[in-house]
């Protein structure tokens, strides 16, 4: 940064200075840890000669918070795979039932914006098509920030939602499914060929939130890749062309995703595993009716305060997924 040509290229400066901030706060965090800790150190020692229930007391809560910074420091250590640093690109998309299944995307689409806003992500909606009568029939939202992908790589798969139906006079018992698709936003300097005649160019009027030009023109973009029948789209942009450009830098993506996946299956063959790596599987389920749960199917991680987690409390399911990820690696 003391080199006197840094700005010539003011995009790798600004690049260059975000990984430098987010490297800064990891030794800033480490080293207010590691402040705390020698404090609590001379705490006990005062402990030791002369006992006190309220600063025992004080000395129990402390190291118990502490204890849970560390832990949470110690997963951002292990998210160590090459796209767990990227920003994230979370696509929410309801299965059959009609406005029950849009309900539940809508309140999953809420619950994953409050768990980013917590972490101090920025969120940016892409693409948003309302339902007919509630919910949502399907949604787009890039979450940007520090790991952003490496946590939200855990929520990819089938969610599931048991309840009442608020929609139902007769007051009966339903269960919806949306699936959740993340895929990280790759960076620049890797490139997808996408040959233009593989591509089919939509466009039509913008439907969700996005400024007063909204449905006014036909600034809404739709891409199809023939080949592989992925399918993106951006609305929320404020012009045709930053919607196709935003669109473009989803869809290769989703490709080069589609890509390491296709790697994953060939490398699993060669090693003789009997394994399913697809996204497709129910992951987690959330009960509110005739009792209170939420239940991660891949590592049993439950609770009972459903509230919290429709909240965006979803710490506890993704730690216990990444844990469990980065013991099956060790393994």
């Amino acid at each position: 940064m003391s080199e006197p040509n840094f700005w010539d290229d003011n995009e790798k400066a600004q690049a260059l200075i975000a990984e430098m901030n987010a490297i800064k706060s990891v030794v800033d965090e480490y080293e207010g840890m590691a402040n705390e800790l020698q404090d609590l150190q001379d705490m006990l020692e005062i402990l030791e000669e002369e006992s006190d229930d309220s600063m025992v007391k004080e000395w129990t809560e402390s190291v118990k918070a502490l204890t849970a910074k560390i832990d949470s420091f110690e997963l951002q250590l292990l998210l160590n795979q090459p796209y767990d640093k990227n920003d994230a690109i979370l696509e929410l998309h309801p299965g059959a039932g009609g406005t029950e299944s849009q309900d539940w995307a809508q309140m999953l689409y809420r619950m994953y914006t409050r768990w980013a806003e917590k972490r101090g992500f920025k969120v940016e909606l892409l693409d948003y098509l309302p339902g007919d009568e509630a919910g949502i029939k399907s949604v787009t939202i890039q979450v940007s920030g520090r790991n952003a992908y490496g946590y939200l790589k855990a929520e990819k798969g089938v969610h599931r939602l048991v309840r009442i139906s608020p929609f139902d006079a007769s007051g009966r018992r339903h269960t919806s499914f949306v699936s959740c698709d993340v895929v990280p936003e790759i960076d620049e300097d890797i490139q997808i060929d996408i040959r233009p005649e593989d591509l089919r160019v939509d466009t039509y009027r913008a439907s969700g939130a996005g400024g007063q030009h909204i449905n006014k023109t036909d600034s809404a973009i739709r891409l199809t890749h023939l080949p592989t029948g992925v399918v993106v789209a951006c609305q929320t942009q404020r012009s045709q062309i930053q919607n196709r450009d935003k669109a473009m830098k989803m869809l290769q993506s989703k490709l080069y995703e589609l890509k390491l996946q296709e790697q994953a299956r060939e490398l699993a063959e060669v090693r003789g595993e009997q394994k399913d790596i697809a996204w497709g599987s129910q992951i987690r389920s959330y009960v509110f009716h005739p009792y209170s749960m939420v239940k991660d199917h891949r590592t049993q991680v439950e609770t009972g305060n459903i509230g919290a987690v429709m909240d965006g409390e979803l710490d506890p399911f993704i730690d216990g997924y990444l844990r469990s990820q980065i013991k099956l690696e060790a393994e």
